[in-house]
């Protein structure tokens, strides 16, 4: 049995260590708080912006929207009634009746009609200069571009660039336009904050955003694809305008969208701010762009490739064909060399060497470092001018008939052959510009927009080589030839046998 006196005692005892454990309890949670806060509380993050997004653009948007522009064209094309003459029998006594009536009418004659077309563009100068799409202005007998206060311009064009897909406007105005800035699309990284301001379907002043999805694609427009690719919604009449960093930088010229329907479905793409500026800068200065020719033709080193050329890596662009008159020639590149270092840069695709050649100065001296024959070799290349070298070669072609080889029809592979046709960036050869009816290779399927990429597993590279292997093969007794053919559309490869014919 306890005492009172014990009972007192303990309950003494109770009492203390309850203070203590109360005061040990606060100060450690205050500690743990402190600590805790320190380590996840700061910094304090919004979890509604990390979540979906800056909680508004609106101030952003507001400070950017004067200088988006609404781009309208207008084309005047030649049409025809669609009103065709009644079919009587031969002979008929209302046969020349109906063909006065309709002659007379104006049935058949030729009228004219208005085109138009809405895209965006964006100011970057204050005495009138505006950015937008080549495919926004191409053809256009008058540009209208429209700010967003109502004010209404005609526009000239400074110069344009089909490769690429960029234009450059004038406007005169009679005060300073506002405009926006290029920033770095080379930092942007995939998940960083974008916005688009455009003219979709003609509503103009439209603000979306989303992210960047995507680096570096490329979706076969041309030969220096490298887009950004973006989740922000981009419709018809974006085209032109500007995508925005969060900073209010111009990081892209939006261009292009992928859509089964016409509409958004989150795969837009945008021309990069680096590539845009450099064109643009050309454009401002001579009205055109003077990019860097080597006069070579280059194709993809596979692993295949690889192994059978000796290469340690899959990487590089192999060399298929060398033009006799440019500056590969001269410097001592031969087909057969896979170039993989320029200007002290690394090649790993072929669009790496493409877009390094275009973006280096005309007249300009660079190392070339090549793999021949499993050796590796420095050349000094003195950069020619692709545009001067297309205009000699667009001369020679209109003064040479293309060559008719077993009812086909010839032609280089072009820029422009490679548009009309649909054809990759990566497909090389010799294009067939027509199938003669009837002919054995029209009946073996071949077609126009087909282009023969080998001859019994020899590259080809132009008419006068197709001609050659041909003359080749029937020296030499053959009866037959292996082609490899590149679809038009997709560059899906097949083979066809054509029988040479007899003399």
């Amino acid at each position: 049995m306890r005492s009172s006196c014990d009972i007192d005692h303990n309950r003494s005892v109770d009492k203390k260590a309850l203070w203590l454990a109360r005061w040990a309890r606060t100060t450690i949670a205050a500690i743990g708080l402190g600590f805790l806060g320190a380590v996840f509380v700061a910094p304090a993050v919004d979890a509604h912006e990390t979540a979906r997004g800056p909680k508004s653009v609106a101030d952003l948007a507001d400070q950017l929207m004067g200088a988006v522009v609404n781009i309208s064209t207008t084309q005047v094309v030649e049409t025809r009634r669609g009103i065709p003459i009644p079919q009587v029998p031969e002979g008929s006594p209302f046969q020349e009746f109906f063909e006065d009536f309709f002659e007379k009418d104006g049935a058949t004659k030729k009228r004219k009609q208005k085109v138009q077309s809405l895209g965006s563009g964006f100011v970057i100068d204050p005495s009138g200069l505006i950015v937008t799409n080549n495919h926004v202005i191409s053809d256009a007998d008058e540009i209208s571009v429209k700010f967003s206060d109502g004010k209404q311009l005609i526009a000239r064009i400074l110069g344009r660039d089909s490769k690429t897909d960029l234009a450059i406007l004038k406007v005169d105005s009679d005060k300073p336009l506002p405009t926006v800035k290029f920033g770095p699309s080379e930092t942007m990284r995939v998940g960083d904050w974008v916005m688009a301001i455009g003219n979709p379907f003609g509503l103009g002043g439209s603000v979306t955003i989303g992210i960047v999805s995507a680096r570096n694609r490329d979706i076969n427009s041309g030969p220096y694809d490298n887009f950004i690719q973006t989740d922000a919604a981009i419709n018809r009449g974006n085209s032109g305008g500007p995508l925005f960093d969060m900073h209010g930088n111009v990081v892209g010229i939006n261009t292009a969208i992928i859509s089964p329907t016409g509409g958004s479905i989150g795969l837009g793409f945008a021309i990069p701010s680096e590539i845009a500026q450099h064109v643009l800068d050309q454009l401002k200065e001579y009205g055109e762009t003077r990019r860097g020719w080597l006069g070579i033709r280059i194709q993809q080193v596979t692993e295949d490739l690889a192994e059978g050329l000796g290469l340690d890596e899959v990487r590089g662009a192999l060399v298929s064909w060398v033009n006799e008159e440019g500056p590969a020639y001269a410097a001592q590149i031969r087909p057969g060399d896979v170039v993989i270092g320029f200007d002290g840069r690394d090649i790993d695709t072929i669009r790496d060497l493409t877009r390094m050649v275009a973006d280096t100065k005309i007249g300009r001296k660079v190392k070339v470092v090549i793999i021949r024959k499993g050796k590796r070799q420095t050349l000094t290349v003195k950069i020619g001018h692709l545009e001067a070298s297309e205009d000699l070669q667009r001369l020679s072609r209109k003064e040479q008939s293309s060559p008719i080889l077993l009812g086909m029809s010839l032609t280089s592979l072009t820029e422009a052959e490679r548009k009309k046709h649909g054809l990759g960036a990566t497909v090389e050869g010799v294009v067939v510009e027509a199938v003669e009816p009837g002919s054995q290779a029209a009946e073996k399927g071949i077609a126009a927009g087909m282009v023969i990429v080998e001859m019994d597993q020899e590259i080809v590279s132009t008419p006068e080589d197709v001609a050659k292997r041909v003359q080749a093969h029937k020296s030499e007794g053959k009866q037959t030839i292996l082609f490899l053919l590149a679809r038009p559309d997709g560059g899906e490869l097949v083979f066809v046998p054509l029988r040479l014919p007899k003399e």
